[in-house]
């Protein structure tokens, strides 16, 4: 009995000790590992509008003098008679129609959180914020490089940018077939481009493009009813699957860690099993 309880205290020991050696390790891990700045996400829109100009101009100088004498009499007779006339004119008719292509730039306030927070999860990385994007001059927007020198990303080892290439918002009602009724569906898509900078070399370490979609569908009879849609459950759906799908990318592109998303989910469950396996001596 008393050499199964020294087996015990000292099988308990060597457990502490490697509990302690893993919760010194750790802290020196999270030091090592890289810190990324996560942009708000750069938009371009571009907006035709027509337009039409017509301005007609007139200009004209008209002058006219006339002078007159006379005087008569039983001996003699005189006259004089003087006129004068002038006229100017200037005319002009300007006219232009067509379209003009107006471009607004700038960077969209959301979906980034969920970036953030898998990124987090994954426990590959280490988040730093930057500052957001105030200029008037948007041409520069997509100047990253020129943005990292202004320092507009502090501490961090990486940037990752990103821009939308495309949002497509559809809202559709669709009846449905030998019945009354109507399936109205509000849905959002949204792709974007993204790009992982070195903030050193400017090396671009990862490039993808990531979409986030979501949407909200409800049933209803076609006679008079009225639907509102979740657009807040839409706009969840979109920021969370856009999230999870950039971690993904980030993970078979850019990994210092070296252990997937998948092996890191299913940790907690080998060590339950290994607590099951767990040798009691008597």
């Amino acid at each position: 009995m008393h050499a199964s309880f020294q087996r015990a205290l000292r099988a308990a020991a060597v457990i502490a000790g490697l509990a302690c050696g893993l919760a010194a390790q750790a802290p020196a891990q999270a030091q090592n590992l890289p810190k990324i700045a996560v942009t708000d996400l750069s938009y371009e829109e571009k907006v035709k509008e027509y337009f039409q100009y017509f301005e007609a101009r007139e200009k004209h100088d008209n002058s006219y003098s006339a002078n007159g004498q006379f005087r008569d009499s039983a001996n003699s007779s005189s006259g004089s008679a003087s006129e004068r006339a002038s006229s100017r004119g200037e005319s002009s008719v300007v006219s232009a129609s067509g379209s003009i292509t107006v471009i607004s730039r700038g960077e969209l306030r959301k979906f980034t959180a969920d970036i953030k927070g898998e990124l987090l999860k994954s426990g590959s990385y280490r988040l730093v914020q930057g500052k957001p994007w105030t200029q008037q001059n948007t041409e520069k927007l997509y100047d990253i490089i020129a943005r990292i020198k202004q320092g507009y990303y502090p501490g961090a080892d990486y940037v990752l940018f990103g821009s939308i290439n495309n949002i497509d918002f559809r809202q559709e009602a669709n009846p449905i077939q030998g019945s009354n009724a109507v399936s109205y569906s509000l849905a959002l898509e949204l792709v974007g481009e993204f790009s992982l900078i070195n903030t050193r070399t400017y090396e671009i370490k990862a490039a993808f493009s990531a979409m986030g979609e979501g949407s909200d569908t409800r049933l209803a009879n076609a006679a008079g009813t009225r639907i509102v849609l979740n657009k807040s459950r839409v706009m969840q759906e979109v920021s969370r699957s856009l999230g999870d799908a950039v971690a993904n990318e980030m993970e078979a592109q850019f990994n210092p860690a070296g252990s997937s998303r998948a092996s890191r989910n299913a940790a907690p469950a080998r060590g339950a099993a290994q607590e099951e396996r767990t040798v009691v001596f008597k």
